[in-house]
Order: structure tokens, then C-alpha cells, then sequence
């Protein structure tokens, strides 16, 4: 018998420290609303906190909320789903999480005006008071604005005058692509309005808050910058491609970062990549990588092993098999490789992940079954998972 439970101990141990997947669960549920684009952060108490928005539909449903759950520490069973913010007769989308340098809870989020993504606004509520069992006690709401100037626009055109096609022009009377942006460029009210989140910000060594933007009007992207933690936001220089969209940031070793993007340009879909060696400020024209992209949005994430992980859908055609990959060369090469979910009809996307202070990965993501399974699905694994054998 002793030998049986000793057994049965090295087994365990092996699977919650060595190459096992540790947790996989739903948040709630599965149920027929829309629930999509969830964000999840870690809270100083070892409290997990999730949220996403949820309604009859998106940008055109005005019953469209943001929700949260949490998982306090020590538990194995998400809080029952709980309002984080609704702006009524508005859709709220796109919520995202994060604590400032000095432990701060920001939600940031967009609200669809007119039902339009490209005249959205951004809001933003924060709190220190978080500790609680539902949802954070908010302390202060505003929105932020972002006000490209002119170098905007001049950027636009640079950019698009150096790396840009002379074949893609519609028909004889309508003009090419290009040129319909840099028109747009010149008008301050769409460089103004849109801007919307998706990723986790990336503070930098000096405290710097790189917050990642972009435009379903422009499929741009864009970097609000405080350098003040949060108080007050200015904007980067955009990120210019051909249907880029959604950034997620990360560090090299040697401090210039690399924006990962989802594809919303031409075939085939692949993970769009710029460069800044300014702290976020200016950007390379993006350009496809071989790493396959649906139109879905990617995070990317510097682990504490200083290897780092990219959560995304691993094909072209759809939202169908979501995957993690990690590379120990800075993004050169994805030597691993696991698959979350893999199943035709289903759609499973807009990863959201996090390395927890116990070197766990947390990961949380859109999880839909059919047009009536629906939730947001959280999964804990390591490193050993992604490099072991085991599917």
C-alpha cells in the first residue's frame, strides 16, 4: 500500500513540475452569448483576474458588456462572472488588464461609437482597492485620447512611398490602396478616433508603459507611451503594413523590441513583424514573417528563462487550432511547439497570457464549440509541457 501511494506521489509530482499540463478549465459555463476577447492578470494577493466582453454580438450589439471572474488564491473554481464595465447603449469591447509599476489595476477598454470600430474611444478605469472577492472597487474612470499629429501623416507617406506596391489599384477610377490611407492620414479626425486594445502593455527597465493600439480603420498600429505610470499617455509613430493589426510587444536583449501582428492583408495569412530601437517610438514598415496567421489575434510573452512564448493559431485558413510555441533565439526560430485545441467547426482565439510568480504560464482564451457552446477557457502548463512529448 505504502509502495501503491509512493507511486502515485511521484506521478503527481512529475506532472505538476515536470511535463505535464497543470490545469485546464472553463472560467463558466458553456452558454449561447458571444464571450470573446478575454485578458487575464495576476493580482499581488495571488489572485487571478479575468475579463472579457460578452452580449448578442459585437460593434453592432448595444447590449455588449465587460464581464470578469476571479480565482482566488488556493482555489481551483472561478468566482461566478461579475460586471467590470458597461457604458450603456454602447458596445464595450477589447477590455484589457494590467498593474502599473507602482501596483496599480488599470482596466482599459474601447467603446464603439456609432457602431463603427474606426470611431471607437478608449477608456479606462483603476483602482488600488482589488483585494475583494468580486469585482475591483474602481477608484477613477476617464478616457484617453491620442492626438497623431502631423508626423503622422508624413510617416504614412514615407513609409508607403519606400515599401509600397504599384499593383494594387481596384479599377481605373479608384485609388490604389495606398494612396485612399494617405489621404486618410492627412485628416485628423480618423488619425484620432479608433484606437483600440488588445495586448498587455510592456513596461520597460525605466519604467516606461508601452501600450499597444491599433486601427480597423488604418489596420495600423499605434504605441501609447506613459512615462509618467500611466497618468498621461502620448502616442509613438504608427506601425505601417499592409493590414496589420493588434501588436503585441516584447524585448530583445538588446533593448529594441519586436511588435507581433495579426494578418488582415492579403494571402497568404502570416504574423506581421516591426522593429523599434527607440523605446517604442518609431517603427519599420511590417512585413510578413513564415509564421501562419488566419486574421487572429497573437500574444507574445518574455518568459522569467528569458525564452519566450508566442500564443496563436498555428494555420492560415481559420480559428480552428490554436497553438503555443516557444523559442530560446529571441523569435528566430519556434524550435517547440503544443497545440491548446484543435477541432474543424470550432473556434478557439485572442489569446491572453501571463507568467504567474510561481513560473506557471497562464493562458486564457476565446473557446467556442458551436453556436451555442461558448465560454473563455483558462489552461496552466510550464516550459517542460511545451518541449515534452506529450500532446
Amino acid at each position: 500500500m505504502k509502495k501503491v501511494l509512493l507511486i502515485v506521489i511521484l506521478i503527481s509530482m512529475n506532472f505538476i513540475l515536470g511535463q505535464g499540463r497543470i490545469d485546464s478549465t472553463l472560467i463558466f459555463p458553456l452558454q449561447e452569448q458571444h464571450v470573446h476577447s478575454s485578458s487575464i492578470v495576476e493580482l499581488p494577493n495571488g489572485d487571478f483576474l479575468v475579463c472579457w466582453f460578452q452580449g448578442s454580438g459585437e460593434r453592432k450589439a448595444n447590449d455588449v458588456v465587460v464581464n470578469g471572474a476571479r480565482l482566488k488564491k488556493g482555489e481551483t473554481k472561478w468566482s461566478k462572472p461579475f460586471l467590470m464595465a458597461d457604458s450603456p447603449g454602447q458596445p464595450d469591447c477589447n477590455p484589457m488588464l494590467f498593474l502599473n509599476n507602482s501596483g496599480k489595476l488599470f482596466l482599459v477598454w474601447i467603446v464603439v461609437r456609432g457602431n463603427r470600430w474606426e470611431t471607437s474611444i478608449l477608456k479606462v478605469k483603476t483602482t488600488t482597492d482589488y483585494n475583494n472577492s468580486g469585482a475591483p472597487n474602481w477608484q477613477w474612470q476617464d478616457v484617453i485620447l491620442m492626438k497623431p499629429g502631423e508626423e503622422f501623416e508624413k510617416r504614412v507617406a514615407e513609409q508607403f512611398k519606400k515599401y509600397g506596391r504599384e499593383d494594387l489599384a481596384w479599377a481605373e477610377y479608384a485609388l490604389p490602396y495606398e494612396e485612399m490611407l494617405i489621404e486618410a492620414a492627412k485628416d485628423p479626425k480618423k488619425r484620432e478616433t479608433g484606437w483600440m486594445t488588445r495586448t498587455h502593455p510592456t513596461i520597460l527597465k525605466n519604467g516606461k508603459i508601452l501600450l499597444p493600439l491599433y486601427s480597423d480603420g488604418f489596420n495600423f498600429g499605434l504605441i501609447a507611451i506613459s512615462e509618467d505610470d500611466g497618468e498621461t499617455w502620448n502616442c509613438s509613430l504608427p506601425i505601417v503594413g499592409r493590414g496589420l493589426n493588434q501588436p503585441s510587444l516584447i524585448v530583445k536583449e538588446d533593448n529594441s523590441i519586436v511588435a507581433y501582428m495579426r494578418d488582415d492583408g492579403d494571402e497568404p495569412g502570416r504574423i506581421m513583424i516591426s522593429y523599434s530601437k527607440d523605446e517604442g517610438y518609431s517603427w519599420t514598415y511590417a512585413i510578413k514573417s513564415e509564421i501562419p496567421n488566419p486574421g487572429a489575434s497573437i500574444e507574445v510573452l518574455k518568459l522569467q528563462s528569458g525564452n519566450w512564448l508566442l500564443a496563436y493559431n498555428d494555420v492560415d485558413d481559420g480559428r480552428y487550432s490554436i497553438a503555443v510555441a516557444l523559442s530560446d533565439d529571441e523569435g528566430n526560430t519556434w524550435t517547440w511547439k503544443k497545440k491548446l485545441e484543435y477541432k474543424q467547426g470550432g473556434s478557439f482565439s485572442y489569446p491572453s497570457i501571463i507568467q504567474s510568480k510561481d513560473g506557471n504560464i497562464n493562458l486564457t482564451y476565446t473557446y467556442r464549440i458551436s453556436n451555442t457552446k461558448k465560454s473563455i477557457k483558462h489552461v496552466v502548463f510550464n516550459e517542460a509541457w511545451i518541449k515534452s512529448k506529450e500532446r
